[in-house]
């Protein structure tokens, strides 16, 4: 009985070494197809990850596929939105509230470039130009450089009733940029002359002095919760901005730069830009299909 015991001991003391052979072979195979696993089966990657633990520490198993899909996921801060259609997320205003910074931004060449009736060397007026009780700030007709009387007190109440208006029918309008001043203006516009040129520039952007919103009675109008579309072609083909098109004139405001009027007002189209300009007028303007340039036989 003793001789047999120590025969089946021995031979289990044999099997050791193949065992540990065994468990050690299985570690070197599962390990690192484990490694290749986590880096989504590819044989680059899990050198390169390796490498890095060895260098760094860090034992992170993941690497990005590649930086042009990070720079997907994390947007670039330089690129724009919206008018200024703004891009960093524009904050609503509310109506009695308007903001100076417009939403106005390059915009894309349109079919019928804009006509540019700049004068050369024309120089700023003393007064403004006032016809049929109107002021007028175009292309050729520029303000004052002082002229700087703020937003129109009228203009802003008969906004606020058009709005209210509106809101009856569902839609929440807002005018997002209304009075600004001439150094306001020449910085915007100084912005789209070095970015685009001034050729380009002078069909979405006034000079300094030439701009209606110096007048304190132009509005730019959008709709809330609807940012994507201020400052921007597409507001003429949303339901507001079919509304405020169809509505405006009842509450004295004109859209000021319409499609095919590019030759006429010197700017592309601009669903969103309003100008106040009294009840009467306004009406007589839509009726007809009329510009401010074509009203006044400016």
């Amino acid at each position: 009985m003793q001789s047999s015991k120590y025969r089946f001991n021995s031979n289990k003391k044999k099997k050791w070494p193949i065992v540990v052979t065994v468990i050690i072979g299985s570690i070197l195979i599962i390990v690192p197809v484990i490694w290749i696993g986590l880096h989504n089966w590819n044989l680059d990657k899990s050198v390169a990850a390796l490498n890095l633990e060895q260098q760094t520490g860090d034992p992170s198993p993941i690497i990005p596929e590649s930086t042009d899909k990070l720079d997907k996921q994390t947007g670039d801060e330089n690129q724009e939105v919206g008018a200024d259609p703004s891009e960093k997320p524009v904050t609503p205003v509310a109506p009695d509230k308007p903001s100076e910074e417009p939403k106005e931004s390059p915009k894309p060449p349109v079919e019928k470039p804009a006509n540019n009736m700049y004068e050369p060397n024309q120089t700023y007026p003393k007064t403004p130009t006032i016809k049929n009780g109107i002021v007028v700030a175009n292309k050729k007709y520029p303000l004052p450089i002082d002229y700087n009387k703020g937003e129109d007190l009228i203009a802003r109440a008969a906004f606020n009733q058009m709005a209210a208006a509106a809101k009856l029918d569902g839609f929440e309008l807002v005018a997002f940029s209304t009075f600004r001043s001439f150094e306001r203006q020449e910085t915007l516009y100084n912005q789209y002359v070095e970015k685009d040129g001034q050729q380009a520039a002078d069909q979405y952007s006034a000079r300094p002095g030439y701009s209606e919103h110096q007048t304190g009675l132009a509005f730019d109008i959008g709709e809330k919760n609807f940012e994507q579309h201020w400052a921007a072609a597409s507001f003429g083909e949303t339901p507001a901005g079919e509304w405020v098109a169809q509505n405006a004139h009842l509450y004295g405001f004109i859209l000021r730069y319409p499609l095919g009027k590019e030759q006429v007002t010197g700017y592309m189209h601009e669903s969103w830009h309003y100008r106040y300009v009294g009840v009467e007028p306004a009406t007589d303007m839509f009726t007809h299909k009329q510009t401010l340039e074509e009203y006044l036989d400016l």
